[in-house]
């Protein structure tokens, strides 16, 4: 079976994960040094943010050369050292992988800034005249992802008033033009120069992107000229006909569209292998609304016969713990929804810190560093906050030097050394989910299955579902009081049981 079908990820957000050289950010030595750690956990693989040469404009997503490595992260030698010891533990490493634009510092738009229009140089990005009088006025009315208009106008000069390019996400993050052969000549280029170095697949950024129809304008949420576009499909089988040829390899997609019959093309036999789904993480605590998105994500997968992945948090989205409450209950109901997760079938991807139960940190303006918050938008730096190691060390273990974003002080009692030691902690029930994930006979991987799932009665504000093909039986209480257990005996429970209910905020295991 493909190892990536039934595989947990690991997000590591690299400046946040642990510092080896006492410079405030992690780095690629820090991840190398957690190895032991993250065996311990029971990971299958990890996801490395991005470590390119970047200006950081954007944590790294704004790529000088997408074939190096950023000396705050490292060098190729940590790289492939970090490959090494990673397999040596068992586990395989991915990295982001980053197409649909480059920094406005990288080589080729510097050059198409120096290059008159209509030359080869701009041809590899978006570059139009404006509109209205004397071209003052963008091209069309597209806007940002990151707010604001989606069109920067360079300086006006004697040779040319001033063309507009095209950025859906930050002003310097100009949008590769993938009807250009360079362009795409550059990506193989890419993937064979990581995958020759060991790595064992890629996440791909904004993988519904790429493509745009720049002749028509946004109308509606349902139709969307700047993504899921049909041309970015045949990206994506170029992309799975190079890793085609380095065995056991995956490509990952971030996908965001409008419907489960759009998702499902992506992951089509000769297209990406899996696509993180996010329609989990959108759900409230609310059990009809975790199991529509659930049904939903099965459906869109099932109708192609690939394998459903399951996301509950990233570097982009609240923690868990702060997004199904505050407190006790937010901490009490992400315990829960990662039993949820864990117990489908299919590929699951957790965020560093949330084994820890960390909520998102509340820090102040001066603090942040986010491009959306530069540009007006809810910032996203509060869950990426240093993760909290040992308590009584400088920055609780991170680094020896001052945080890139400072760790709040309820920070301390989660760290991960303490959590260890205890076994009621969020850390010992994701070890303890994993293991059994891992080793159970409830968790043995049938032939494919339609319906993979069979759901059971369950009363108002809960849910319980059976693997099909297995014992396993997940049952989650989103009510407000406690209700009876399904049949089965306890695997494994997310809080503790109330004189053998299932009590509200709470998930079981049973087989």
């Amino acid at each position: 079976m493909q190892w990536w079908r039934d595989a947990v990820f690991y997000q590591v957000y690299v400046p946040s994960f642990t510092d080896s050289d006492g410079d405030g950010l992690g780095d690629l030595q820090g991840v190398r040094g957690r190895l032991g750690y993250l065996e311990l956990l029971g990971v299958d693989a990890l996801w490395l943010s991005p470590i390119y040469p970047s200006p950081m404009v954007d944590n790294g997503y704004d790529i000088i050369d997408h074939r190096a490595v950023d000396p705050v992260w490292g060098d190729l030698d940590a790289v492939d050292e970090l490959v090494a010891d990673a397999h040596a533990h068992g586990i395989r490493v991915t990295v982001d992988l980053v197409p649909n634009h480059t920094s406005d510092r990288h080589p080729w738009f510097c050059a198409a800034l120096a290059s008159p229009p209509g030359s080869p140089e701009r041809a590899r990005y978006h570059f139009r005249p404006g509109s209205g009088e004397d071209g003052e006025e963008p091209p069309n009315g597209w806007r940002s992802v990151f707010g604001g208009s989606a069109w920067t106008r360079e300086p006006s000069s004697e040779e040319s008033p001033g063309e507009w390019y095209l950025h859906l996400f930050s002003p310097a993050q100009p949008d590769l033009n993938w009807t250009n052969l360079e362009v795409w000549a550059d990506l193989d280029k890419t993937l064979r120069f990581w995958l020759d170095r060991g790595v064992d697949g890629f996440r791909i950024d904004a993988a519904h992107g790429m493509c745009k129809q720049l002749d028509g304008a946004p109308a509606s949420p349902d139709d969307d000229p700047r993504f899921d576009q049909d041309d970015v499909h045949d990206v994506h089988r170029m992309i799975r006909a190079t890793l085609d040829h380095y065995p056991e390899r995956v490509a990952i997609g971030a996908i965001g569209v409008r419907s489960a019959a759009r998702f499902s093309r992506y992951v089509r036999g000769d297209e990406l292998h899996l696509a993180v789904d996010t329609r989990l993480a959108a759900s409230r605590f609310d059990a009809d609304e975790v199991r529509a998105a659930i049904e939903d994500c099965l459906e869109s997968v099932g109708s192609v016969g690939a394998a459903a992945s399951w996301l509950l948090s990233d570097h982009d989205l609240s923690r868990p713990a702060s997004r199904y409450g505050a407190g006790i209950v937010g901490r009490a109901r992400a315990r829960a929804m990662a039993l949820v997760q864990l117990a489908l079938p299919g590929a699951a991807y957790v965020y560093n810190g949330d084994e820890l139960g960390l909520p998102d940190a509340d820090l102040p303006d001066a603090a942040r560093r986010d491009a959306v918050w530069h540009h007006g938008e809810d910032s996203r730096d509060g869950c990426r906050v240093p993760q909290p190691w040992e308590e009584d060390l400088p920055a609780y273990g991170f680094t020896t030097g001052e945080p890139w974003l400072p760790i709040p002080d309820e920070y301390a009692a989660l760290n991960a050394a303490a959590q260890l030691e205890d076994t009621g902690s969020t850390l010992s029930l994701y070890r303890r989910a994993l293991e059994l994930r891992r080793l159970h006979p409830a968790f043995t991987t049938p032939a494919a299955q339609d319906p993979p799932l069979e759901w059971f009665g369950a009363p108002p504000g809960c849910l319980a579902f059976r693997r099909t093909g297995t014992t396993l039986v997940c049952a989650l209480n989103t009510s407000s009081t406690p209700v009876a257990l399904p049949p089965g005996d306890p695997l494994l429970v997310s809080g503790p049981l109330d004189d053998g209910m299932l009590p509200p905020d709470t998930a079981v295991w049973l087989a």
